[in-house]
């Protein structure tokens, strides 16, 4: 038997060049080869002509040409690059700010949404449901955005003042630099491009966007989410009143652009009917089958099976005209005729039309891509909103309306869940949360019984010393969201409290947990130059003696391995003992954690004798340089998957 080794978490985010290669290696296997690089290591690398030839000999017709149809702009390669660099943060709990922070199933993640969406991809990866997001529009105004490509956690963490810095800015784009395309276009690349990775087959995403960057935001998307899986272009009227000092016309409208992940995969739901709609059904006369309304029996163009004489009840001779004809052939309509499925008028002199059952029609309405703000708001609705929240403040200029949300959800989720394949409820993903709307629309809308979860990011951008917010106690953004949450959740519970025998009221999910992005809890090792100083060289060679920060708490050690391991931070976490120690089962016991300082014999064994398990993980450091305690570990985890079927094998791994 060959030598087997534990695995090591590597404490990073997911590989997505990695990824990449994977899939295309099980699309085209033969394009990969091996060869030797420069120091004449082997490698594993692409040949590109062969995948040419598997792509078919289209891709040879413009080999010559040096044109490409695309989108191209500064700093593409480098939001490329952007893509492709792990991180190596992590997301540390926070109770004191949460609601019901054992149970719920609902993030708040504080800190810079790029590095959040590189360390949900494990976890989320072909999870999220749905995904809306309110980016900055790009109006000449400062947008928040890490200037160094390189350096984005440390950026960040001097920006939200969790380290000492040296001055370094996290916002661009200011007013005196005007609206400038390419800085727009470099923040949001990356952060779509990663977003696309977490949404499940069957997905969505929405983005709010106005006129000044439209065009681009959907060429963006064409190149991320492919063209062919565009879906519309909503447009929303967010003003109810023209604005009669405008300079030229007045903007009453915003764009929701909408894709899908593949677009054959999705279907949006169907809206109930309004009162208005459902009154234009009636049973004028008193059908068995129930209520209908006449639809045109005329088509709008000329087919030779469609032109026949109908004659009325009354004796009226009715012909189609010129360029028209009828929308059934004769014999069709003789059959309708005799099933009483044609209406006269109350006279019997009327041009025929067909009745149209509402018992027998589509369970609802499609979608249009114009939405009114009399159905679904407007911005001072949402003003309005957050008013009656926080006691007459609104803190943000232009806020979304909880309607607009909750039209969004309705098509995109339904209360009846489309569960996915691990049988999880429909996830809503917002990574620039700002006032926290999506949440509110989420616990509000699953009022009807639903069980959608949300995951709102938003940076904890500083509120400016001289704003209502800033004078009412909220020193961010992030905290304005949060304490939104907080009421609504609040309100709903005081709702439901004088409502008795509410059956919903212990069911539903009124909580969600606050993470924070910050540095790992692990000191990581660092590639070392040629020339580096002894004295550095020791300093990380120590990394392997004692490589876990003295500051980490053994939560946040717990919720780092859970991101690292793959699991949702939103897993039901139990503790339990076994074999004397102290150790933490994950998802009904798919994955045991032991965080004690030393590991023994019987705690293998017992450990690898548990039914549902998939993962074990330990501190590589409780193993206290014993080498023969680790083999006898591995080689205990081995005989046991031996004996166990492909599916329910166990992957033993130290961190």
């Amino acid at each position: 038997m060959a030598k087997e080794k534990s695995k090591i978490i590597d404490g990073k985010s997911l590989d997505i060049s990695a990824e990449n290669r994977s899939r295309l290696k099980q699309l085209c296997p033969s394009v990969f080869s091996e060869s030797k690089n420069e120091k004449g290591e082997l490698i594993e690398s692409i040949d590109f002509e062969k995948l040419k030839a598997e792509l078919g000999s289209f891709s040879d017709l413009f080999e010559s040409r040096r044109e490409r149809y695309g989108m191209d702009w500064p700093g593409k390669k480098e939001a490329l690059r952007l893509i492709q660099t792990q991180s190596s943060a992590t997301l540390k709990p926070c109770r004191e700010e949460s609601v019901n922070f054992d149970t719920t199933e609902n993030l708040f993640i504080e800190g810079d949404n790029l590095e959040v969406l590189k360390l949900l991809q494990k976890s989320y990866y072909g999870k999220v449901k749905m995904i809306y997001i309110d980016p900055p529009y790009n109006t000449g105004k400062e947008f928040i955005y890490p200037d160094n490509y390189a350096e984005s956690l440390e950026t960040y963490l001097e920006y939200a003042g969790l380290i000492d810095g040296e001055g370094k800015k996290f916002s661009t784009n200011t007013a005196n630099e005007g609206r400038f395309h390419t800085k727009w276009l470099n923040m949001m690349y990356p952060r779509l491009y990663l977003a696309r990775n977490l949404l499940r087959d069957d997905g969505v995403i929405f983005i709010s966007i106005d006129d000044n960057e439209a065009s681009n935001l959907r060429k963006l998307c064409d190149e991320i989410f492919g063209e062919e899986n565009f879906v519309a272009n909503i447009v929303w009227e967010k003003k109810y009143a023209p604005q009669n000092d405008a300079k030229w016309f007045s903007d009453s409208h915003d764009h929701i652009v909408l894709y899908g992940k593949s677009i054959e995969k999705w279907r949006p739901v169907p809206l109930q009917r309004s009162e208005d709609q459902r009154s234009l059904y009636r049973n004028l006369d008193n059908d068995s089958r129930g209520d209908w309304k006449p639809d045109n029996l005329l088509r709008k163009d000329e087919q030779r099976t469609g032109l026949y004489k109908i004659t009325t009840p009354s004796g009226r001779e009715c012909y189609p005209k010129s360029g028209t004809s009828w929308r059934v052939p004769e014999e069709k309509y003789f059959e309708l005729l005799k099933d009483n499925r044609i209406w006269f008028g109350e006279d019997g002199h009327n041009i025929p039309a067909i009745k149209r059952f509402i018992s027998e029609v589509k369970d609802g309405v499609t979608p249009t891509t114009i939405w009114k703000y009399s159905d679904v708001g407007h911005n001072q609705e949402a003003t309005k909103e957050l008013r009656t929240l926080f006691d007459d403040k609104s803190y943000f200029d232009t806020p979304k309306p909880v309607r607009l949300l909750n039209r969004i959800l309705q098509v995109s989720t339904s209360v009846n869940q489309r569960l996915s394949v691990d049988n999880s409820p429909d996830i809503i993903l917002d990574f620039f949360s700002g006032s926290a709307t999506t949440a509110h629309a989420v616990l509000e809308l699953n009022k009807d019984g639903g069980n959608r979860k949300f995951i709102l990011v938003q940076l904890p951008e500083p509120c400016a010393e001289d704003t209502e917010a800033f004078k009412a106690g909220f020193k961010t953004i992030a905290d304005i969201g949060k304490e939104r949450i907080r009421r609504v959740i609040k309100k709903i519970k005081e709702e439901q409290e004088g409502k008795l025998g509410l059956e919903q009221s212990g069911k539903q999910d009124l909580g969600f947990k606050v993470l924070k992005l910050d540095k790992s809890n692990f000191k990581h090792w660092q590639k070392l130059a040629p020339s580096t100083s002894p004295d550095k060289i020791a300093e990380q060679l120590s990394l392997h003696i004692d490589h876990i920060s003295h500051e980490a708490k053994p939560e946040d050690l717990l919720y780092e391995i859970l991101l690292k391991a793959g699991f949702a931070p939103t897993e039901k976490i139990e503790t339990k003992t076994i074999a004397g120690k102290k150790v933490f089962s994950i998802a009904e016991g798919k994955l045991l954690l032991c965080l004690e300082d030393e590991v023994t014999t019987k705690l293998i064994e017992a450990v690898a004798a548990e039914a549902n398990l998939t993962q074990f993980i330990c501190l590589d450091s409780a193993f206290h340089g014993n080498d023969q305690l680790k083999a006898n570990a591995v080689q205990t985890f081995a005989a046991s998957n031996m004996r166990k079927e492909k599916h329910s094998q166990i992957v033993f791994k130290t961190v």
